[in-house]
């Protein structure tokens, strides 16, 4: 077994209808991940509230390597207004949250959407409006702590997400 470097890897770069709204993030560090993260799951565009820190900020630069001049991003100041705009475009608006009425993760069918909103809360207030959400999903946990970084969070989501749909790919293209 040998272990491959960076430039052994050649990965299959594939963009999916997946955009991610960071709903008032606060710490540079969890933006420059949202950054690394969406870039390594080929997601199409990043939302960032004005109120987070800025992708000029020395420590999102650091963290998010080269991956802010990889993945589209806009910054927004009226959360309202800019999932009311998603929806319109057709995109299905998913919280990760922990609700009364939350989803386990590996229970929903992301494949049943053509657009995906994977909408991130505020690191210690959740999603500001939690009723503008089309649907929440959450991530099982077995220890005793019920929650985890808002980060982990969407790794995970992105993981199953894009497998889903990975996944329906390629039945399409294998009956074809």
């Amino acid at each position: 077994m040998k272990q491959l470097t960076h430039y052994d890897i050649e990965n299959k770069k594939q963009t999916f209808p997946i955009t991610i709204v960071c709903d008032a993030i606060r710490t540079p560090e969890n933006i420059g991940m949202c950054f690394r993260v969406a870039e390594s799951f080929g997601v199409a565009k990043i939302y960032i509230h004005n109120n987070s820190p800025s992708t000029e900020n020395r420590i999102v630069k650091k963290t998010a390597r080269n991956t802010i001049e990889q993945v589209p991003h806009e910054r927004y100041n009226d959360f309202q207004q800019l999932i009311k705009n998603l929806k319109k475009e057709g995109n299905t608006i998913i919280g990760i949250e922990i609700t009364d009425k939350s989803t386990p993760i590996k229970d929903y069918d992301f494949k049943t959407h053509s657009k995906i909103v994977l909408l991130l809360g505020n690191e210690r207030k959740g999603i500001e409006n939690i009723d503008l959400i089309d649907a929440a999903i959450a991530i099982p946990m077995y220890g005793r702590n019920s929650s985890m970084n808002v980060i982990h969070s969407l790794a995970i989501a992105l993981y199953e997400t894009t497998n889903q749909i990975k996944v329906t790919e390629l039945r399409v293209k294998s009956q074809e």
